[in-house]
């Protein structure tokens, strides 16, 4: 958001349902609470044909088996025009939820367990479920918290159809989105492309004095092979192609804000959720929710930077399985690095956050003598409280993304989990190591490096 333009409200979902704030600029809603389940939890997802009282009977299913219920939704299925997938969440505190899964099953071909009550058994602690391959991310996607194709009151945007009508457009490209699939090409209006110009002339004359110089390095690239240019609103499968080739990093498109503990799943696989639509005309300077501006201009550059990909990515892992208090604090991490963060180079600050460079007023501002800048440490960063309506009194400052990454591991290592995650880069895939037999198969691996790295130093010797 430009200087000068009054802070505008986006509203996301916060820990106790109500609404918090946020201006331009990704900003990372808090993660949603769920439902208190001392006794552990358990998701379904199964189809069921389009029937009179097929839903009814699948929830008698429950109540026979006294499984207690605490959220329920559908959804047209994408792989059955004729038929509905529902998600339920439940417990087993009083039932006998492996009995009425047993009945589930036997009204549909389709039902996926999504995650388990804690198991007994003393050689293998019970992992609670969360994407282990890329095409897990379909299955919460699509479960954004606010915006898609429809926008609040506020928004600058709500009055004008053409607009909304463009904006499902959009949402409609992302929710049938599946992966592996390549991601839609979108032809811009000229009302679009005048809005990106505008935000592009002014926030490239600025990087060069303003940007990390890992970000002055690539975005040239990005000229010269994704079609970065004033008059043009790239698209994300040519970036995603781009990024794929220098980091492993991809794009999604997603229509709107995702929680932060899905969000940051996504990252552990390297997969950027990004939104593919552009702020309206009417206000140029002023977004209430990422748009492509953001996502292209802020964060796509430092994605194919091998150093600060890794870092973002260790994000990612520490988050899967952890508690809700520690995916709060990992997404205030995320605020003051991926999306606000400053580093030193030369004796001098830079910017590398994408909510910095993709906003003409706050990159001049962040850099002025007039917020604060503390040491990048994590254990202080994750509980520091922030403003969402207005530019940051605060900012953290990393001497380098490898130094970040380390203290980010360090912080990682104490997250309460009975388990680690590994990114098996071979299959792209998450492991849970928990068992004797995986430490014994991860150390193979790892000799195996050992003796590749034996070998060439020798060979360079």
């Amino acid at each position: 958001m430009d200087a000068g333009v009054p802070a505008k409200k986006a509203k996301y979902e916060n820990e106790n349902g109500t609404k918090s704030t946020n201006t331009d600029g990704r900003a990372l809603p808090l993660y949603r609470k769920d439902y208190e389940d001392n006794e552990g939890s358990t998701s379904l997802t199964f189809v069921l044909p389009e029937k009179i009282g097929i839903l009814a009977g699948a929830l008698k299913t429950f109540e026979e088996h006294k499984v207690n219920l605490h959220h329920i939704e559908s959804r047209p299925a994408k792989d059955d025009p004729k038929g509905f997938e529902f998600f339920v969440a439940c417990d087993n505190i009083t039932g006998g939820l492996k009995e009425a899964i047993n009945d589930l099953r036997k009204m549909t071909t389709t039902l996926t367990v999504l995650s388990r009550n804690p198991g007994n058994d003393e050689n293998t602690e019970e992992v609670p479920w969360f994407p282990r391959r890329m095409k897990d991310l379909d299955r919460f996607a699509n479960q954004i918290l606010s915006y898609g194709s429809e926008l609040d009151s506020d928004h600058p945007g709500f009055t004008d159809p053409v607009y909304r009508l463009r904006r499902k457009e959009f949402a409609d490209i992302a929710f049938n989105y599946k992966h592996g699939q390549p991601i839609p090409r979108v032809e811009y209006t000229s009302a679009e492309i005048k809005t990106w110009t505008t935000i592009f002339r002014e926030l490239v004359s600025l990087y060069p004095s303003h940007a990390c110089r890992e970000f002055n390095h690539v975005f040239p690239l990005l000229k010269d092979n994704c079609g970065f240019r004033e008059d043009n609103i790239p698209q994300l499968q040519d970036i995603s192609d781009f990024l794929k080739d220098c980091t492993g990093f991809s794009l999604r498109p997603v229509a709107g804000l995702l929680s932060s503990r899905d969000f940051l799943a996504g990252l552990a696989f390297r997969v950027f959720h990004s939104t593919q639509y552009i702020r309206h005309s009417s206000k140029p300077h002023y977004t209430p929710e990422p748009d492509c501006c953001h996502e292209l201009l802020g964060h796509v550059p430092l994605f194919a930077n091998p150093s600060f990909a890794q870092f973002s990515q260790e994000i990612g892992l520490a988050s899967l399985g952890a508690p809700d208090e520690y995916v709060k604090k990992l997404a205030t991490l995320y605020w003051f690095t991926v999306e606000f963060g400053l580093c030193r180079q030369d004796g001098r600050l830079k910017a590398f956050g994408a909510g910095l460079l993709s906003s003409f007023g706050e990159l001049q501002y962040c850099l002025s003598d007039k917020p604060e800048v503390r040491p990048f440490e994590p254990t202080v960063t994750c509980d520091q409280e922030y403003p969402i309506t207005s530019y940051q009194p605060i900012y953290f400052v990393a001497d380098s993304f490898d130094d970040a990454k380390t203290k980010l591991q360090a912080f990682a290592a104490s997250i309460p989990r009975k388990f680690s995650v590994r990114y098996n880069p071979y299959t792209q895939s998450v492991e849970a190591i928990n068992s004797k037999k995986q430490l014994v198969d991860l150390s193979k691996d790892i000799k195996g490096d050992l003796t590749l790295l034996q070998d060439a130093i020798a060979k360079l010797e």
